[in-house]
């Protein structure tokens, strides 16, 4: 690749990066907004001063990428500059610490003052030869005070711009490769940060050769275990220059793409949503929970006595289409238990449900206090472990709800599909009920012409009789095996009609709210949402609750395809409490909608979506 084409491609990179962190950085803006009063102040804080000292760092020089070297006391640091540098302007001794103030070795200085300022290092070199061979990077490279130093002003520069320099290099040598202080107190603390991450192992030369690729190895496992996976580990050798050349290629790959702070600042989002996301944020609640909302709504809002009027309507229905014809009409007379409710399935169903109403009866004080008792052991489940602002705005929310949720109940069960349909066997026996009666009737006139005929004076004809048959019907006329044969069917197949219709109807009672962990889900409409407001209203925003990926991943994606970049909210239908609790979402979410399936479950009424960005 020319050089040409290597600073068009950094570029364009550079400008894809900028406008990722954008997104992230207006997302977790807003996140800190929401989370007011209920994400600890420390977090808060901790939000601001990225967000100020990401501002600060776009504001200044783009074109130059920061290269840090962190380390502890006699790690080598000063040396490794050095080397890199082609030239001593990093002072080195056997005295520590010898490194009291950051230097700065600055390869094509011009923009990078104000850079150097807001980092504080005023110790700067200038550099002639060019960092890379072909290669005109702008770079900044420091050599910083040991992060162990006996001096606390030391340790303090090194963790103060470990927070802001593009790139971190994390030099150790073999006898302090896995002192703890480095690992706790400054790279585990860092682990979002891999992208922009490399480690050194420095003086190899002081290892037998075949002893460096033992510790190399031992370096990566405790990365591993400080969240750094897959960062590079480079084997190197101030004294002898093994490995500098490596290292210097992967620094000015990071220099020639340009990518380096906006990769940083979106690091930086990424470690402050994890804090947030463990802040007292809202986690999942036990299905339940859930369940126990759901039965103590259902039961409250009187959903058993529409279980029961599905049943009754089913088995009325059907024994007017599948009943003996000369009595089925009976039937007729008496009222449809679902159009007492005024639930009756229809062309119009579902036509203006929001003010549509059922026939149920109010709820009484005994139904109020029973929905109000299972929310308020709802909001108790949802509050437990949280924060007190977080608590608070859970019981707040849920409180609210009680004084709507009965008509909230009631317009859930209206619009609920009850599978109040016929079956595909009614016309079936409808029909042989039909023809079983006219074979009735036939046989009977037939029968009746011999006695009717001679009174106009007509021959009366003769009847046949059966024959042959080897039963006991050989020698009837068949006129009248005809009229008793069609009776008897029709009774038989209105005996098998009931039958089937009674055991159909207990099982579409069964699939009603009342009767299945379906139930519940006409609450939900109400109590659940409610409490759901104060646990999620905010919290979906803060961090990603319940997302098909988890709230921070997507943060490691371009985050510019995303309405809230920094909280991977889960798409309007994925929210799930948990999959135990799956039956219950049917009223979560969305606008009304009727199932086309024979199932009773209710249609969606309103869920998460709905809440005002400030619930």
């Amino acid at each position: 690749m020319s050089e040409r084409d290597r600073d068009e491609h950094g570029r364009g990179e550079h400008v894809r990066g900028e406008r990722g962190v954008d997104a992230l950085l207006g997302a977790l803006s807003e996140a800190a907004e929401l989370g007011a009063g209920r994400v600890p102040q420390a977090e808060l804080e901790a939000v601001r001063r990225i967000t100020a000292s990401a501002g600060q760092r776009r504001a200044l020089s783009s074109e130059h990428t920061v290269v840090g070297f962190f380390g502890a006391t006699g790690s080598g640091k000063s040396s490794l500059m050095n080397a890199l540098a082609g030239e001593a302007i990093a002072r080195t001794h056997v005295r520590r610490p010898t490194t009291s103030a950051p230097l700065a070795a600055v390869w094509n200085p011009r923009g990078a003052s104000a850079l150097l300022d807001w980092l504080q290092v005023s110790d700067r070199r200038i550099m002639e030869r060019p960092f890379a061979p072909g290669q005109e990077l702008s770079l900044i490279v420091l050599d910083l005070p040991d992060f162990d130093s006996v001096a606390l002003e030391h340790r303090a520069i090194a963790e103060r711009l470990a927070g802001q320099v593009d790139v971190l290099v994390w030099v150790v040598d073999p006898q302090k490769y896995a002192d703890a202080v480095i690992h706790r107190d400054f790279i585990a603390p860092l682990a979002t940060h891999a992208s922009v991450t490399t480690a050194v192992l420095n003086q190899v030369d002081r290892l037998p050769p075949d002893e460096v690729w033992h510790v190399v190895e031992s370096l990566r496992g405790l990365l591993r275990g400080d969240g750094l996976d897959g960062v590079q580990v480079l084997p190197v050798s101030a004294t002898t220059g093994a490995g500098i050349d490596e290292l210097r290629t992967r620094i000015a790959r990071f220099a020639a793409e340009r990518k380096a702070a906006s990769e940083r600042l979106a690091a930086d989002v990424r470690g402050i949503a994890a804090r947030l996301e463990h802040a007292g944020v809202p986690g999942s609640l036990r299905s339940a929970d859930v369940q126990a909302l759901e039965r103590g709504l259902a039961a409250a809002a009187g959903v058993d006595a529409v279980a029961d009027a599905v049943a009754g309507s089913y088995r009325k229905r059907a024994g007017q289409v599948t009943g003996w014809p000369l009595t089925a009409w009976v039937l007729r007379l008496a009222p449809d238990p679902l159009r007492r409710l005024h639930l009756a399935a229809g062309r119009d169903r579902g036509r203006d449900a929001d003010v549509h109403r059922t026939g149920l009866p109010p709820m009484s004080a005994a139904q109020r206090a029973q929905a109000g008792m299972a929310v308020r052991a709802y909001a108790d489940a949802a509050a437990s472990g949280l924060g007190e602002g977080w608590s608070a705005a859970v019981h707040k929310h849920a409180g609210d709800a009680l004084e709507s949720l009965p008509s909230e109940l009631d317009r859930a069960i209206a619009r609920t599909d009850l599978g109040a349909r016929g079956s595909w066997w009614w016309p079936v026996l409808a029909a042989l009920q039909w023809l079983a009666l006219i074979v009735a009737v036939l046989g009977g006139v037939w029968l009746l012409l011999p006695i009717l005929l001679p009174l106009w004076g007509m021959v009366a004809p003769v009847l046949p009789q059966l024959e042959g048959t080897g039963t006991w019907l050989d020698g009837w006329p068949v006129p009248l095996v005809a009229l008793v044969g069609g009776l008897l069917l029709g009774v038989v197949l209105g005996l098998l009609g009931a039958l089937v219709s009674g055991a159909v109807g207990a099982a579409r009672r069964a699939r009603a709210p009342a009767a299945s962990a379906q139930a519940g889900a006409p609450g939900r409409a109400g109590g659940r949402r409610a409490a759901d407001r104060g646990r999620a209203g905010a919290s979906t925003r803060v961090r990603g609750r319940r997302a098909p990926r988890g709230g921070t991943e997507a943060l490691t994606r371009s985050s510019t395809s995303s309405r809230w970049p920094i909280t991977a909210r889960p798409p309007r239908d994925s929210y799930r409490p948990e999959p135990a609790s799956a039956p219950a979402w049917t009223l979560a979410h969305g606008s009304a909608r009727s199932s086309s399936r024979t199932s009773t479950r209710p249609a969606r009424a309103g869920g998460l979506d709905d809440v005002p960005a400030g619930a």
